[in-house]
């Protein structure tokens, strides 16, 4: 049974154990699906309510983008776990041993793959929340909010696993790279927390 296909409690104990898949990766890539899922909630919940009837192009276009985002990050609590085998077993090969250090940088290039897809996917629905933030049913606000603050924890949490890898790999210049294309996706996580804090501050009444 894969990953995606256990129980939320399931996926939980698996999480919680001493086992080395899923990890934050795959913490990662579901909060992420979740943030979609809520910005696929208020789209839905939007469309074809008269009220919205000027913004259904751009809800319906929210919509296909956050279900693209949902699909493609569960598929990436998977992809993490298996991009991490690899490098588990590049770790166990004893220090000195011939082929080590080239082992473990081609695992590390490829463990970073997933969380730099991740990274990049929530970028995009950070957009389509922002959208459902401004033309999207009042009555689900809330909703917004949360996914806006689900989809920056999801995007740091990514990115860190990026991070963690680069630091490490033998091609600097490589590495320099996408820690570059990190920290600009990282601005959307910065515009996700804004959007949460506007939702929130909606909802305090004044005295």
């Amino acid at each position: 049974m894969s990953l995606t296909d256990l129980s939320c409690d399931a996926f939980s104990k698996k999480l919680f154990s001493k086992e080395p898949v899923p990890g934050g990766g795959g913490a990662a890539a579901l909060a992420g699906a979740l943030a979609a899922s809520l910005a696929g909630m208020v789209g839905n919940y939007t469309s074809g309510k008269k009220a919205y009837a000027a913004y259904e192009p751009e809800i319906q276009a929210a919509l296909a983008a956050s279900e693209a985002s949902r699909a493609a990050l569960i598929s990436l609590v998977g992809e993490d776990a298996e991009a991490f085998e690899p490098l588990s077993r590049a770790y166990g090969i004893p220090k000195g041993a011939e082929g080590r250090e080239e082992a473990l940088d081609e695992a590390t290039r490829s463990a970073l793959l997933p969380p730099l897809k991740m990274a990049r996917e929530i970028a995009l629905l950070v957009d389509e929340l922002e959208v459902l933030g401004e033309k999207g049913s009042k009555m689900l606000r809330s909703d917004v909010g949360c996914g806006a603050y689900l989809a920056a924890a999801a995007l740091r949490c990514a990115a860190m696993n990026v991070s963690v890898n680069t630091r490490s790999l033998a091609d600097r210049a490589y590495a320099a790279e996408v820690d570059s294309e990190v920290a600009s996706l990282l601005e959307a996580a910065d515009r996700a927390d804004a959007l949460g804090t506007a939702v929130a501050a909606s909802f305090v009444k004044e005295d």
